[in-house]
């Protein structure tokens, strides 16, 4: 589960059955985050770049990429479109990857969240994050049964 040790982080650690350099991609390449999250991503994996992903057809994130330090780190900002408590790119998303035996450890960290939206986001991420584990370990997660529902 989640951990929440501030009122604006949410911060979940998750084992992934991959090496870095391929759970790296599941951030920057559209095609592969689109496995895991989303229905249409532009992603433009460069310090300035543009994120974002249309989660469910009504839900639009959008961002920009801050930091990429290939295949270790990816931090950007996160928000959603069209929103007035939470804007594109209010907050910030920090992965950083680590190797651990034959996999990854991945340390997914989303802050400045406003508080009255951490439980939201928190339930959007434990949603995500498991089927991130699953289509970075080569599976299928199958369909999302969140696209006929909005996550946030």
């Amino acid at each position: 589960m989640a951990d929440a040790t501030a009122e604006d982080l949410y911060r979940q650690d998750v084992r992934i059955d991959a090496a870095p350099d391929v759970v790296f991609e599941f951030f920057v390449d559209g095609e592969h985050m689109l496995r895991w999250m989303g229905i249409e991503a532009k992603l433009d994996a460069t310090p300035g770049g543009e994120f974002r992903v249309d989660v469910n057809g009504r839900d639009v994130a959008v961002g920009e990429f801050v930091e990429i330090d290939r295949p270790h780190r990816v931090v950007f900002t996160f928000g959603w479109l069209d929103s007035a408590d939470m804007p594109p790119g209010c907050s910030r998303v920090e992965v950083t990857l680590t190797p651990d035996e034959d996999g990854t450890l991945l340390r997914f960290e989303h802050r400045l969240v406003p508080a009255d939206r951490l439980a939201q986001h928190a339930e959007g991420w434990d949603h995500f994050l498991p089927r991130l584990a699953v289509a970075g370990a080569g599976a299928d997660p199958g369909p999302d049964p969140w696209l006929d529902e909005s996550p946030h």
